[in-house]
């Protein structure tokens, strides 16, 4: 006698307000709780799983085809992936690429990241953005046995992002020197040999493709954590500093990193911004910061350079942003979001000191804005 396959859920994903949405899970199994956002990126996924700027989020991605390429070491942009969770529209294919180790759900579950797939993420989509982020949980399990008012509240206990320094949680244990390049055909990624600007880079959570597009740029790279001071910092006699990116309120993180920026910014030295560096600079140069209602998070917004007029397709991944009503005398927007309006770099007009709220290293992206690195060497060779 045949017998009908099994079709109960194995994942559930619950809403703060009450919404679950049933589906087919994979990657590791139990529960894990977080801010839901969505990602419109079509290609990265492995680099969007492990971009530390996600720690705290689920990611839904908009595109459909997610694991149909696998994943491999060379993809990933920290050591583990960072994001909470993934929700995906149609379960992971067996993957068809030359570059494939692993397959994406064996990857998941190695890494203690859950999964659900079979989900309206359309549906979900439209919720985020007319709703804002909503917290949620998601489990897996295999079984089906779902306590589903047990997930909802924990949905609802989740702290949420503003107010918590994740950096902390993300950045490095101890310094570090980096010397590797961009990846270029056939063998892989290059080293830096002849390095021509000390830089030291803060991380906040830096992804591995910013440490790369330094390198390329001429840079002489020494990593320290996201608590070193401004004295430590400056003991390197850098010839330029660099803010990276990193998941969290840049309140919270701006604690710490607040007084180091100033004392870097009172050495006179070239400062090169990058998303949560970005917004850090700018609470340290006097201007506030807000939460965005879902944030920006994929790898096709344009944004516009107020200085060329130039309009640059860019990657984005962030929840907060600079109010740029606040910003102060002597302090300038260079660019900003056409989606939006909300801003995207600013500069001091007479020192040699600017950010980004968008990510120039691109992975995945466009490299649109790549420029940006080359012109933090131009300013680091001006010093002299």
């Amino acid at each position: 006698m045949a017998h009908e396959p099994d079709t109960r859920p194995t994942a559930c994903l619950a809403l703060a307000d009450g919404t679950v949405f049933y589906g087919r899970g994979f990657g590791a199994t139990g529960v894990t709780q977080a801010e839901l956002c969505f990602n419109t990126a079509m290609t990265g996924y492995q680099e969007i799983m492990t971009d530390p700027s996600y720690a705290g989020q689920i990611v839904t991605f908009t595109f459909p085809h997610i694991g149909n390429t696998g994943t491999n070491p060379e993809d990933d942009e920290t050591g583990d992936p960072v994001a909470a969770g993934m929700v995906v529209k149609w379960d992971p294919t067996d993957p068809s690429n030359w570059r494939n180790v692993e397959v994406l759900d064996d990857w998941m579950a190695k890494r203690g990241r859950i999964a659900i797939g079979g989900i309206d993420t359309r549906r979900l989509t439209r919720a985020i953005r007319q709703q804002g982020a909503p917290h949620v949980a998601l489990a897996h399990d295999p079984e089906g046995n779902f306590d589903v008012e047990a997930l909802v509240a924990k949905a609802r206990d989740f702290a949420g992002l503003e107010g918590m320094d994740l950096a902390k949680d993300v950045t490095c244990a101890q310094s570090y020197k980096w010397d590797e390049m961009r990846w270029a055909w056939p063998d892989g990624y290059p080293r830096q040999e002849a390095p021509k600007h000390k830089v030291v880079a803060v991380d906040f959570g830096a992804k591995r493709n910013i440490l790369r597009c330094l390198a390329s740029a001429g840079c002489d790279v020494t990593v320290l954590p996201a608590t070193a001071t401004a004295e430590e910092v400056l003991s390197h006699n850098p010839d330029g500093v660099f803010l990276s990116n990193g998941p969290g309120d840049p309140a919270a993180t701006g604690e710490y990193a607040v007084p180091m920026i100033k004392g870097v910014l009172e050495a006179d030295l070239p400062v090169f911004g990058i998303c949560l560096g970005h917004q850090m600079l700018a609470l340290a140069l006097g201007a506030k910061t807000i939460k965005m209602s879902h944030g920006h998070h994929g790898a096709n917004h344009p944004v516009k350079e107020h200085a060329t007029g130039k309009v640059e397709i860019t990657s984005m991944n962030h929840g907060f942003a600079v109010d740029a009503q606040s910003l102060p005398e002597g302090v300038e927007e260079s660019h900003v979001s056409l989606f939006d309006g909300s801003n995207c770099g600013i500069r001091i007009t007479d020192k040699p000191v600017f950010s980004v709220q968008h990510h120039p290293e691109a992975s995945p992206g466009p490299q649109d804005s790549y420029y940006l690195f080359e012109r933090f060497a131009e300013n680091m060779a001006a010093r002299g």
